[in-house]
């Protein structure tokens, strides 16, 4: 047998340890990456980052290759240099082990050490996180390396968090190779005990696909079959835990040598992410984020705030979290780099503090010149510091430090939640369902957006989450969802409040199997569905309010519910789209159709206006307004993305001027205050 590393991890996390913000004020400053530049360019870089305001940096990300020149020889010269001189600077470190990236001659020495596709191509050398998460190979030489960081820097002043790897969950997040089909085996005995329980679960009768032994079970390769549902959810979940557990071996290695607190940065966003990060958040000592727009995006701005609010529901207690990268310009992974419009870089810095980070770094400090990323924004870039990006990022620095008072606070209680679930996306979007081409990210953002535009706060927030103080609760497209979460779902309009369904939610349990009457709220929502018509390439269906429904139509019967919209055109003309039930002390809504943004926001308002949910502010359309709330203190962050001068209601200090404001505030275009209200 293969030998590889265990992919079990804890039912749940050890108790946390005592966290200390890294910076006294908000966190300012992005990844560092010295080894790039000759000795006398690191004078001038700490210099301006001093200018800028720069207080945390993340440090050796990347760095494996050049302390470890060959295995076993390490040279630490240069890194003691770039973190002494960082150090006598006042610039904290975030501290990142680099075992992303292996250096070449460990490829050269091992090179089972590389991940297989499905396909079982194996990864060439050259790329970021080219190695199989099961490989025990590789996890020796990994922490023989965090062991050797940890000794020489774990009680360094200058040390204030630990970063393990980066993005984990990027290149490597599955392997398909023959260690990572024994290491999914042994998963499976830990999950299940039997083969027989194996064959239950997934429903291995159909196709005649029954295992008669351990050994028989491989993971779902080649990208064109139609690999059973049940397998293919674990072996997704398997690969998830086969990260964390990777990111667990090196936490324990740091924790064993020194009490600075751990965290990783996570790739969260509207979809559904390649691994699952909500069963990540309770192992980090403060979750981190890197988020990046789209260019090509019309509602980026919505975007960032969804992450912002996901961000948030993951962080236990509703805690400050950590943004950890974003950007300058655009990222040079997209077809067609632009830079950001004058003003969007501290939109989006202020916007994801607005949401709960109590920081604002980069992806990163000096453009590079060389490599894959060499025309990746950064906050120093290559037109160097008489650029609109460097004044923008001084004036961004100046910004984080007026705002100083703000970190520790939390983002005010929303009464209004959405769940979302990583597996639930990974089911909707694989293997022979009835629309193959639906997008998770779809329904949750259109959603979204229609209460964020109203500026009423909403958590997104995963399965297994205490709903009982929120009023309206979403559920879009919620594939797979377990008894017990059904049940959560269920109390909501039993107590009083509003609980709203979307198509293709409950249709299957956790293991993959439809559930049969294809739902698992079916008595609360007082409806059911008889069949699915999801419609054609250009298809549409009109309702009887005027809209024109693409992509999904379904049939549904009536059972309790009324009908609030109904099919005015199709074979499904006269029947609900949309429904409404009176349940208990509240109403359950059930959405049957993947209705058109105006449809959405007709819903949505009139939810808004019967649950009676509040507005952040009274503020006019295209400001975005947030508040965050400490010990007798309240901050409203107001953000207008549009290109004219906006008016909102409140009345303070506003910390970026330091004026006075109110009963009303002019919130300049493009432009953003943030009040100190009274």
């Amino acid at each position: 047998m293969p030998e590889f590393v265990s992919a079990v991890v804890p039912a749940s996390a050890p108790p946390a340890r005592p966290f200390a913000w890294p910076t006294d004020g908000l966190s300012y400053g992005g990844d560092y990456n010295p080894e790039q530049w000759p000795r006398e360019v690191w004078d001038e870089d700490v210099a301006l980052m001093r200018e800028a305001g720069v207080n945390l940096v993340t440090l050796g990300v990347f760095s494996w290759g050049l302390v470890e020149t060959a295995d076993g020889a390490f040279d630490w010269t240069w890194f003691d240099d770039a973190v002494e001189l960082l150090h006598a600077h006042g610039i904290a470190i975030d501290l990142a082990t680099p075992t992303a990236a292996p250096p070449s001659w460990l490829h050269t020495a091992h090179p089972e050490v590389l991940p297989f596709d499905a396909d079982l191509y194996q990864q060439p050398p050259g790329g970021r996180l080219a190695w199989c998460p099961s490989s025990a190979v590789f996890r020796r030489y990994a922490l023989r390396y965090v062991e050797a960081l940890a000794e020489r820097y774990g009680r360094h002043p200058a040390v204030r968090l630990w970063h393990v790897g980066n993005e984990l969950g990027g290149g490597n997040a599955r392997c398909y190779c023959d260690v990572s089909a024994a290491a999914f085996r042994d998963w499976l005995r830990a999950r299940y005990g039997t083969v027989d329980a194996v064959n239950e679960a997934w429903g291995t009768a159909q196709w005649g696909h029954r295992f008669g032994a351990w050994d028989e079970i491989l993971p779902p390769r080649g990208k064109h079959g139609a690999p059973n549902p049940g397998l293919y959810l674990d072996y997704e979940r398997y690969s998830s835990d086969a990260l964390l557990a990777h990111y667990l071996a090196e936490k324990e290695v740091l924790e064993r040598h020194s009490a600075v607190p751990v965290t990783t940065n996570m790739m969260v966003g509207p979809g559904a992410q390649v691994v699952d990060y909500a069963s990540w958040a309770p192992h980090t000592a403060v979750v981190a984020n890197d988020h990046y727009t789209l260019v090509d995006d019309p509602d980026r701005e919505q975007d960032l705030a969804f992450a912002g609010d996901r961000m948030r529901g993951m962080s236990a207690g509703r805690r400050p979290w950590l943004l950890m990268e974003h950007s300058t310009g655009a990222p040079s992974w997209q077809q067609r780099n632009r830079a950001k419009d004058p003003g969007e870089i501290a939109r989006n810095a202020l916007g994801h503090v607005a949401r709960g980070s109590d920081g604002a770094l980069f992806f990163q400090w000096r453009a590079s010149t060389a490599g894959a990323e060499q025309f990746h924004s950064a906050m120093l870039p290559h037109s160097g510091t008489r650029s609109r990006i460097w004044r923008e990022v001084v004036a961004l620095g100046r910004d984080l430090r007026a705002l100083a008072e703000v970190r520790g606070t939390v983002v005010e209680p929303a009464r209004a939640a959405m769940v979302v679930d990583d597996p639930a996306g990974w089911a909707l979007q694989h293997g022979l369902t009835p629309h193959r081409a639906l997008r998770y990210g779809r329904e949750l953002r259109t959603w979204h957006r229609a209460l964020w535009e109203r500026q009423v706060l909403c958590d997104v927030v995963p399965p297994g989450t205490d709903l009982a103080g929120y009023d309206l609760v979403l559920v879009p497209t919620l594939l797979v969802l377990s008894d017990a979460e059904a049940e959560r779902l269920r109390a909501v309009p039993a107590r009083g409040g509003t609980l709203l369904v979307t198509y293709l939610s409950g249709v299957c349990e956790p293991t993959g199997r439809v559930r049969p009457g294809l739902g698992a709220l079916q008595d609360v929502l007082g409806a059911w569905t008889d069949e699915f018509y999801p419609l054609q390439a250009g298809e549409r269906v009109r309702l009887d309010d005027g809209a024109e429904v693409a992509d999904w139509t379904e049939r549904v019967e009536l059972d309790g519910a009324d009908a609030v919209v109904r099919y005015a055109t199709s074979s499904l003309a006269g029947g609900p789209a949309v429904t409404r039930h009176a349940v208990g002390g509240g109403a359950a809504w059930y959405v049957g159709a993947a209705l058109p943004r105006e449809a959405v926001d007709r819903v949505a308002a009139r939810l808004v206006e019967e649950v009676g949910l509040p507005r952040t502010a009274e503020a006019e359309p295209g400001v975005e307004a947030v508040r965050r709330v400490g010990e007798g203190s309240s901050y409203l962050f107001l953000l207008n993305h549009t290109d004219a001068d906006r008016k909102a209601t409140t009345s303070g200090t506003d910390l970026l001027t330091g004026a006075e404001v109110g009963p009303v505030t002019t919130v300049p275009a493009g432009g953003v205050r943030v009040v100190r209200e009274r």
